[in-house]
């Protein structure tokens, strides 16, 4: 079985790091330097809690930027 999750994603122009959370899953927010560090960031941070709920599911995790900035359009694990 697998569930879609959707991370909204923004830059923080202070810190320069892109953040990322997924609403609707506690705990499920991280940050990282660049997008590709950020999406294994959450990627693996949403299995770690998914795996604390003992859900039975494969994530594919979708980046969604804020709504000022386009779309990332990227997919896990799909």
């Amino acid at each position: 079985m697998k569930r879609v999750y959707t991370a909204f994603v923004e830059y923080d122009e202070e810190s320069k790091l892109y953040v990322g959370i997924i609403p609707n899953v506690p705990g499920a927010h991280t940050q990282g330097e660049t997008l590709d560090e950020l999406q294994h960031n959450l990627q693996e941070v949403l299995e770690l809690c998914l795996e604390e709920w003992r859900l039975p599911c494969k994530p594919v995790l979708r980046l969604r930027a804020d709504k000022h900035r386009p779309s990332l359009k990227t997919v896990l694990g799909g």
